[in-house]
């Protein structure tokens, strides 16, 4: 997929505050600070697109961006760790749930995850989460560039064999880096054939 165009829409607190669901949708989520709007901004080719911060828990609304005019690329509030009071932090996760279960045009939520850090909790349980509700989502371990490539490796053999434990067969998995685009190219394939496919089921 080529990219020739891509702008911010607008910040959604709710669902109901979303763009019209008139074209397919790919949502973006993982832990605070995994790299989400640096991911965004590498397979946009925008380096300015999403707002990037060190300090965890930014993304505090559902953010729709228009790609080519045909899709959105959708930013998601982080899960996890993030210096906010609790009331506040549950009311994005009411907001982010109500959005992956009710959503009727998302086509499929990529779930970032630190190729450097051993699973966690939260990222496991949240997997969980969209196995049981039957979401469609793809795993992508960012930043890569941090680790060698044995040790990428080995972190998502970690991952499989713990999500194997209750899982039959493992979601579609793609190693990136923000930083040398690693992943851009394969990322960009899955979307365009997901939204042929889903074009096709409806």
């Amino acid at each position: 997929m080529i990219i020739h165009s891509a702008a911010f829409i607008k910040s959604s607190p709710t669902l109901k505050e979303c763009p019209p669901s008139a074209r397919p949708e790919f949502g973006f989520i993982g832990r605070s600070n995994v790299g989400k709007s640096s991911l965004i901004n590498m397979l946009t080719g925008w380096s300015k697109l999403a707002k990037t911060s060190v300090q965890p828990g930014k993304t505090r609304t559902i953010n729709h961006f228009s790609v080519n005019e045909s899709w959105y690329l959708v930013d998601l509030p982080g899960y996890g760790y993030a210096k906010v009071p609790v009331k506040l932090r549950e009311k994005w996760v009411k907001a982010t749930e109500n959005y992956i279960l009710k959503r009727d045009n998302l086509v499929s939520l990529f779930v970032l995850l630190d190729s450097r850090h051993k699973p966690q909790r939260s990222d496991l349980e949240f997997m969980d989460f969209l196995g049981t509700n039957q979401i469609p989502f793809a795993r992508v371990f960012t930043k890569s560039d941090k680790l060698s490539k044995s040790a990428i490796e080995e972190s998502i053999a970690f991952y499989d064999s713990e999500m194997l434990k209750s899982w039959e067969s493992l979601p579609v998995s793609f190693i990136s880096s923000a930083v040398k685009g690693v992943g851009r190219d394969e990322i960009l394939n899955y979307i365009e054939e997901s939204i042929n496919i889903f074009s096709t089921a409806t």
